[in-house]
């Protein structure tokens, strides 16, 4: 006596097994379903590759982003809005292979941000902002980031009041008018 019982504890072995199992068959379907072109199996692929234990872990081989670049590449030129921003993105940061290429980083950060990609419209007003890519504006900005703002972009809220403090009422009046119009 004077011992306390230990509770049981799980496999943790056997679960991670199993999960591994079961997102090996899902990564099956996907990639059969990609060959076939279709593009959310493309996006999920992509995501698979390219976000796969990113929270822990950003230094990925250089390999598995190379792939995730070409099933990126495929959902973008399908449509994928979320392909779209992450390709922008790679460009961007010359990741995954591609050389960085902000022109490049722009043009896919616009095709997610026309499709209501808060995070797309939050990057391009990023870009408008420092002039990467594009002629420095903060009347775009403020847009981009009004527009991405309405959809919970927290830091979209914060740049709108930092870029607002350089311009004048007018401009902020224009950016506004802008966000309504590409709305409607």
């Amino acid at each position: 006596t004077g011992r306390l019982a230990m509770r049981a504890s799980p496999d943790y072995a056997a679960i991670s097994e199993d999960y591994a199992k079961r997102e090996a068959e899902r990564a099956k379907q996907y990639f059969n379903a990609a060959e076939q072109g279709d593009a959310i199996a493309l996006s999920n692929i992509m995501r698979i590759y390219y976000e796969n234990d990113s929270s822990r872990d950003y230094r990925r081989p250089a390999e598995a982003e190379a792939v995730a670049v070409k099933w990126c590449r495929r959902a973008a030129e399908q449509g994928d809005a979320i392909a779209q921003s992450h390709l922008g993105l790679m460009y961007e940061n010359g990741r995954g292979g591609v050389a960085e290429d902000d022109v490049e980083a722009v043009r896919w950060y616009r095709k997610a941000a026309e499709q209501g990609n808060g995070r797309a419209q939050f990057n391009l007003g990023l870009m408008y902002f420092s002039g990467e890519g594009v002629l420095m504006d903060d009347v775009a900005a403020y847009m981009w980031w009004n527009l991405a703002a309405a959809q919970g972009i927290r830091f979209a809220e914060i740049n709108k009041g930092i870029v607002s403090k350089s311009m004048t009422k007018e401009q902020i009046a224009e950016a506004q008018k802008l966000s309504r119009e590409w709305l409607a």
